[in-house]
């Protein structure tokens, strides 16, 4: 029976903890043989952001299969060790602490939850453990990195400033637009995006004209609407809430701002859902992502098809892509190093050119991957993807 057909009618979360357990993905150190390269995962196993921890889990599995069943590094096997962060910080210490203190690992993949991986910062740089994070998007991460200060922390992710910045260049390169009404989520994520964004308007020679914030759970938006209607801006900035953006569409059609003025940011514009809620509306959208399912090289084509086939048809997401990319990265590190040795794969990942399924990546001096970023267009109902961007962010001078 394979193991698909064992968890048939599992819930998602507990199908693909099992399915790790089966497979090696759970085994304490006793198990573990010696010579095995531990490699542990902090990830929301459990919570409201449980089934992102699934999807980065079961990514990652499925790189080390791969490389395992292909020799391993060297000869040595890749084992996984996982750790439940809940995406809570204090939950993700003491995750990462249990990982390096009784499970002995000698590299950690980080959180999807900023806050948890920045809490993992100084624990891996006193423990000497190579942190690459594969997910979590706050800027903060990698100001504080390389020569930032944390020797031990990388990142394969793009940041939300890079997002931020991959959009407006865009738009206004490709757009011509100069013009902008902001509508984001009051958080550290929309609110942080914007400022991002205000920090390269001029670089841009455009400017922000109407600015607002709505709170998770708010649902009239037609004064605001109205208000950008008539402000003279040519798009809407939003870095906002998947469930919102359905209705901010709906009620774009009922103000008479559907097809006049787009949405371009972050907000799953691209999600089928979304567009058939209002797709006047979504009509222009423009949004960039780290990874889509649709990415049309034959790397991104491999993966989607093994994923599928591993897990019962389900298409992957970003973070099962970034897991499964950076699992990868690591080994062709210390293929690269020749040694599986935390320093010298540390050493050497700050000269890696690492062919990922999206582009080329490098790292620069604050061990963040220069990696390219999918930017994406609504036409005609469907997205369409315009191709992948580096941004080039100003670091803060220290």
């Amino acid at each position: 029976m394979t193991l698909s057909g064992m968890f048939k009618g599992f819930p998602l979360k507990a199908a693909a903890l099992c399915a790790l357990a089966l497979t090696g993905g759970f085994i304490s150190q006793a198990q573990a043989q010696d010579g095995d390269i531990r490699l542990g995962i902090v990830s929301p196993n459990t919570g409201s952001n449980a089934r992102y921890g699934s999807f980065a889990l079961r990514g990652a599995q499925l790189a080390v299969e791969e490389i395992n069943s292909a020799g391993g590094i060297n000869g040595k096997k890749i084992k996984i060790f996982s750790g439940d962060s809940q995406c809570t910080p204090v939950e993700g210490v003491s995750a990462t602490q249990r990982l390096i203190q009784e499970d002995k690992v000698g590299f950690i993949i980080g959180d999807i939850c900023s806050s948890v991986t920045l809490a993992m910062q100084p624990i891996v740089e006193n423990a000497k453990v190579l942190l690459v994070n594969a997910a979590s998007s706050n800027p903060a991460i990698t100001y504080k990195a390389g020569v930032g200060g944390f020797k031990w922390t990388y990142r394969n992710y793009p940041t939300d400033e890079v997002r931020s910045l991959v959009v407006l260049d865009y738009a206004t390169k490709q757009k011509n637009f100069t013009k902008f009404a902001v509508l984001s989520v009051d958080s550290d994520y929309g609110r942080g995006a914007i400022n991002f964004t205000k920090k390269y308007l001029e670089r841009f020679k455009s400017e922000i004209i109407s600015e607002d914030y709505y709170k998770d759970g708010e649902v009239d938006f037609r004064s605001v609407l109205a208000k950008i209607k008539n402000s003279g801006a040519q798009a809407i900035i939003m870095y906002g809430l998947a469930d919102t953006t359905p209705i901010i569409a709906r009620q774009m059609v009922e103000t008479g701002l559907a097809g006049k003025i787009p949405l371009i940011g972050n907000g799953e514009f691209n999600a089928p859902a979304t567009i058939k809620a209002a797709p006047t509306a979504l009509n222009g959208a423009i949004e960039a992502a780290a990874w889509l399912p649709g990415w049309d090289t034959p790397r991104s084509k491999e993966f989607v098809k093994k994923f599928e086939a591993a897990y019962k048809g389900e298409t992957p997401n970003n973070h099962a892509y970034s897991h499964w990319e950076t699992v990868h990265l690591i080994a062709a590190t210390m293929k690269a190093a020749n040694s599986t040795d935390g320093e010298k794969v540390r050493d050497a990942m700050a000269k890696i050119k690492f062919d990922s399924a999206v582009g080329p990546i490098t790292f620069d001096d604050h061990n963040q991957a220069l990696v390219p970023m999918i930017l994406l267009e609504i036409e005609g109902g469907a997205p369409s993807i315009k191709g992948a961007f580096v941004g080039s962010i100003d670091y803060p001078k220290n």
